[in-house]
């Protein structure tokens, strides 16, 4: 069977290869992929599967770093126009724009795959090197470009599903594919963990297209040095004067501001691990001779375990309270995305490597199981909503050489990976579902 799914990822290459460029001409940003959500669930219902999205699979209150309500009416105008299909374009509107496919084969383990789809807020490279611009496929969504490999973990689910399909009647067990929104920012992953959807799922499993500088192995089964993250929008509210005439009516939001950002980056590291805190942005006042009444900060922290990450936030909230008290102003804080530290299971990586070792020979192994992340991945969400049942799940990294680096506007990747992709996932479920995992 295992060469069987081979030869389906084979037949399927090119058609996995077309479903990527279509998504990466029309990229989407995190809460806004309402016509790639659509895509999605018409290519399940068309394979067979059972549908479900938006609040089928997502609690609604639970979302973070939602756009502003008009820049999600206009994308879902320009969703219509571009043909999606209006059976699910109601369904996923609004920033509910996750989708799941479940199969259903009877008595055995329930599997979950993630994928996430959504794009970047970058304005892609058009130079004569790139692939995508020479070969037809640039973003034509301008501001929005899939600079992170997005597009190709979508079309690998898609692919996925497709050779599932094709091998059900090999299956047992219910298989449940997951299309997360908003991955960027670590928004999307925690409203579909609070809906419950995850509550019945046995063995997680998600991958990210990674590159594979001088490395020559074709995957990694899991991630390790991840850190856990939250993401803060502040507004510090004042009271706005004359600043010659009457400086002693105002009340200085830049003031707040200035010193919320100093002291947070005097909060003290941590024996117990590497901690982060960054002030990304901050936009304040209207001139030099007034007052300034607002000044909205964007920051975040992280930590290398969950526990830290709450070290660093709970500190930095302090700081930030503490520095409207100073200087009699009021602060708004809206948390705009979060993730755990990623902890995979040691021992459902050592059963991928025996699966593939005696089943997958052909594919370069590494020596050891993980390799680091170096950053958040909000798949942490969904990690820890299946362990704290007792379930298991891995995050693991499917290499390819890749040009430039991920979130920049030359990033591109070679396409071979999507090959692979299928292959490994299809490999998994069957694996899994025909009691294999203790090999």
């Amino acid at each position: 069977m295992y060469q069987k799914i081979k030869e389906l990822a084979q037949l399927y290459y090119p058609d996995t290869v077309n479903s990527r460029r279509n998504l990466h001409k029309y990229a989407e940003r995190g809460w806004l992929e309402v016509r790639t959500a659509c895509i999605i669930a018409t290519q399940l219902e068309e394979l067979g599967y059972e549908v479900l999205a938006g609040e089928d699979i997502m609690d609604k209150d639970a979302r973070m770093g939602l756009p502003s309500e008009h820049a999600l009416h206009l994308n879902y105008r320009r969703a219509q126009k571009e043909n999606a299909n209006p059976k699910y374009l109601e369904k996923v509107k609004m920033g509910m724009t996750a989708v799941a496919g479940v199969l259903r084969c009877g008595e055995g383990p329930t599997i979950g795959l993630r994928f996430d789809i959504d794009a970047l807020g970058l304005i892609e490279d058009t130079n004569d090197d790139h692939v995508p611009f020479v070969e037809g496929f640039n973003s034509c969504h301008l501001g929005a470009m899939h600079a992170c490999g997005h597009d190709g973990h979508t079309a690998i689910g898609l692919t996925t599903a497709r050779i599932l399909m094709d091998i059900k009647d090999q299956l047992h067990g219910t298989i449940k594919l997951i299309f997360q929104p908003a991955e960027e920012g670590v928004r999307g992953a925690r409203s579909i963990a609070e809906s419950g959807f995850l509550d019945d799922i046995d063995y997680l499993f998600a991958a990210h297209i990674m590159p594979k500088l001088d490395r020559d192995y074709d995957l990694y089964f899991g991630m390790n040095e991840t850190f856990a993250t939250t993401k803060l929008d502040v507004t510090y509210h004042g009271v706005s004067t004359h600043a010659a005439e009457s400086p002693q009516f105002g009340k200085n939001a830049i003031l707040s501001a200035a010193t919320c950002i100093v002291n947070l980056h005097a909060i003290p590291r941590n024996a117990q691990g590497d901690t982060r805190v960054n002030v990304g942005t901050i936009h304040a006042g209207t001139g030099r001779n007034v007052i300034p009444e607002t000044a909205k900060m964007e920051l975040e922290v992280r930590g290398a375990t969950t526990e830290l990450n709450r070290y660093m936030e709970m500190y930095a909230r302090d700081i930030i309270n503490g520095a409207a008290l100073m200087h009699d102003t009021v602060v708004e804080v809206k948390e705009m995305g979060k993730a755990h530290a990623v902890e995979c299971d040691e021992d459902l990586m050592n059963e991928l490597r025996i699966m593939c070792e005696n089943h997958l020979p052909d594919l370069s192994l590494p020596p050891v199981n993980m390799d680091p992340l170096g950053g958040s991945d909000d798949f942490s969400y969904l990690m820890t909503r299946v362990q704290a049942h007792g379930g298991k799940a891995t995050y693991m990294k499917l290499l390819t050489p890749i040009v430039s680096s991920p979130h920049n506007t030359a990033f591109d990747f070679d396409e071979k990976v999507l090959e692979l992709g299928p292959r490994v996932f299809a490999s998994i479920v069957y694996n899994y579902t025909n009691g294999k995992s203790k090999l």
